[in-house]
């Protein structure tokens, strides 16, 4: 016969015990939690969460019937800024602050960077900080862009570049307001998903007769292994010239985007429309001498008149 099977005693199963210190859960509604929970002053909050980020973004655009050489600039520009972003060309009108307005609005941009071509010759840059102001015409002059240059630094796309400023810009009003808003800019932020967490070149700033000279240039570091320097070692760093080159002259700086009250004008600033016309004026002018030359000459000739040659009819007989 077979074993009869011990009977086991079943066990009870206690319930674990609530934790008397925990908080209870708020009750939840349609409307969400009925009762929020309360965080504590003592509590650590990162600082991408309560704390500053920069996030910056630039949009770059240029008008119509732009010059081939200064589009060439504003695509050296924009491969030098990982944070900008790019646009179709707007049409150059009176209105074309509330159509750049909404269009960095529409780009989640905060600054705008906008290439004007009047005539087919002149450019003027517009730096603006959409959509409260303030705003920077510029005149762009001396404009060398990369592929004319052909110079041989090279370095990352879409890594950091080191600013640096001439001690002049701290001189005037008008200038910090500049150096803070080219700051703003030009500087990548940090942590940008398109930008590289390295510094291996720097934009130079510079200002030379109420002008402001761009120039970008290569840390150049040796890095073979005989050679390689220690931390700190600027003495066996060099500069080599990338490009573009390029000089901005102050025109105005308005309070609001793309126009408002004018915050600076610059006395010495004269339009390249007056330079060609003293230019004509010049060339007009050696024509009028000229003119006035033989108005001179006749003269001279009608006033002293040449004597009658005896011998000029004896060989017409």
């Amino acid at each position: 016969m077979g074993k009869k099977r011990k009977h086991v005693e079943t066990q009870v199963i206690e319930p674990a015990k609530k934790d008397e210190g925990a908080p209870e859960r708020p009750k939840r509604t349609l409307l969400g939690w009925k009762d929020k929970p309360e965080v504590k002053e003592t509590e650590f909050i990162h600082p991408q969460q309560g704390g500053f980020r920069n996030k910056e973004k630039v949009l770059v655009t240029c008008s119509r019937r732009i010059n081939f050489r200064y589009r060439h600039l504003m695509l050296n520009l924009v491969s030098l800024l990982p944070h900008c972003k790019k646009d179709s060309k707007v049409e150059s009108k009176s209105t074309k602050g509330a159509t750049l307005n909404e269009l960095v609005e529409l780009k989640n941009g905060s600054s705008a960077l906008f290439f004007e071509c009047r005539k087919h010759k002149d450019l003027y840059l517009w730096m603006v900080k959409c959509p409260s102001g303030p705003s920077v015409k510029f005149l762009v002059n001396a404009v060398h862009t990369m592929e004319e240059l052909k110079l041989t630094g090279n370095h990352l796309k879409g890594s950091r570049p080191l600013l640096t400023f001439s001690a002049n810009f701290d001189k005037d009003a008008h200038w910090k307001l500049l150096k803070e808003m080219i700051m703003q800019i030009f500087g990548t932020p940090k942590d940008h998903r398109k930008s590289k967490p390295f510094y291996d070149h720097v934009f130079v700033f510079s200002i030379v007769d109420d002008h402001i000279w761009f120039r970008n240039y290569q840390i150049s570091v040796p890095h073979n292994e005989t050679d390689k320097i220690a931390r700190g070692g600027l003495d066996k760093m060099t500069l080599v010239e990338v490009g573009p080159r390029f000089c901005l002259n102050p025109i105005k700086i308005f309070g609001g985007s793309f126009g408002g009250p004018t915050l600076y004008e610059n006395p010495f600033f004269v339009s390249p429309n007056q330079i060609r016309a003293l230019e004509k004026k010049q060339k007009a002018g050696k024509f009028a001498k000229k003119v006035k030359a033989k108005t001179r000459r006749k003269m001279h000739e009608l006033s002293n008149p040449l004597e009658p040659d005896e011998f000029a009819d004896m060989w017409k007989e």
